[in-house]
């Protein structure tokens, strides 16, 4: 293995990949603690963990592939059909759904949805074997198989342990596992994590050096998905953990890109991305339109917030569709547009 330099050691910067990785774990802890103290951490999240953690970091993070695709024009042309067509045929799949039953459009886009939050950590652990160019096949299988389980583990033992006190998107969203599959993966997941951090002491022993970021999304990974999924058992507990640290950096992925493409860019995307407030303001005004049409037209919910609601009645089967269209797009688009393979102008890792 070629051995990093200090240059290039991080995805970023050694302040923004510790900030954003490192950083948005302890935060969510930090507010397990807050919780624990206000008597809320079993209970459903507070509004104000609502529109810190779902509204600002969860939906906003969604509108941040604007940044990527549809707010860059020349990005947007080059696969045209590839992004206009996700969108189009999300929705026309997504009525028909809804048309069989609200619930199981709930499922399939569940069903979606926690694909997308196990790759994008698998995705974290290939960036940096890609930026200190670790090139083992041995150590990418102890990589793979440490960070999925990570994620995958507490999904089961979720789905083993129906009911809980929290939803990915709605009641019943997730169907039941026999518990014997949380049996067989809880042995796999210890033995997983503990030859992934082994095979870590080992190559600092041997090489002098250890690839820090990689290690810090493997076990914030592993620590906030336990805590939230498999040792609390609430909404809030739930929120806390999973948004924070799925969401944070996503925003310093796609801010870093915009940079590096304002150049080249229009003036719209210059002026969305000239500062990161200004970038996140844009994200946000549009995450809370977005609510706007979900609250007043579907949950029917903080009315003081959103204003009053529409009666949208039969509606529905075509309102919720398209109001998914973007997370959809989001989850769907996210498995093309980071692949170096298909994106000979992306030059995160170098």
């Amino acid at each position: 293995m070629e051995l990093a330099t200090k240059q290039n050691y991080w995805l970023f910067s050694a302040s923004v990949d510790l900030s954003v990785f490192l950083g948005s774990a302890v935060i969510s802890l930090l507010l397990l603690a807050v919780g624990w103290q206000l008597g809320i951490l079993n209970d459903e999240s507070p509004d104000w963990t609502w529109i810190s953690a779902v509204l600002l970091i969860d939906v906003a993070h969604v509108w941040s592939t604007s940044f990527r695709v549809y707010f860059d024009m020349g990005e947007f042309r080059r696969r045209m059909w590839l992004y206009t067509l996700v969108p189009v045929f999300g929705y026309a799949v997504g009525v028909a759904l809804y048309s069989e039953s609200a619930l199981t459009f709930w499922r399939v886009l569940a069903i979606i949805a926690v694909f997308h939050f196990v790759r994008q950590q698998y995705g974290w652990v290939n960036l940096y074997r890609a930026k200190l160019k670790e090139k083992s096949k041995l150590t990418w299988w102890i990589d793979a198989l440490a960070i999925y389980l990570a994620t995958v583990y507490p999904l089961a033992f979720w789905m083993t342990s129906l009911p809980r006190n929290f939803e990915w998107f709605v009641e019943n969203d997730f169907f039941n596992l026999p518990a014997i599959v949380e049996q067989i993966l809880f042995p796999i997941y210890v033995l997983a994590l503990t030859t992934y951090f082994a095979k870590s002491i080992y190559l600092y022993f041997k090489n002098g050096f250890f690839n820090l970021g990689k290690d810090i999304i493997v076990a914030t990974t592993a620590v906030c998905w336990y805590v939230g999924i498999v040792w609390l058992n609430s909404d809030y507990a739930f929120t806390v953990t999973n948004v924070i640290i799925h969401g944070v950096p996503y925003f310093a992925l796609i801010y870093f890109y915009a940079r590096q493409r304002r150049e080249s860019a229009g003036k719209f995307y210059k002026s969305v991305s000239s500062h990161w407030i200004v970038f996140l303001a844009t994200l946000w005004a549009l995450a809370y339109v977005e609510e706007i049409f979900w609250h007043r037209g579907v949950w029917h919910e903080r009315d003081y917030l959103f204003g009053s609601n529409w009666n949208t009645g039969d509606w529905k089967t075509y309102l919720v569709p398209l109001l998914a269209v973007p997370q959809l797009t989001h989850y769907v688009l996210d498995g093309f547009i980071w692949k170096r393979k298909n994106n000979e102008n992306f030059r995160l890792i170098s």
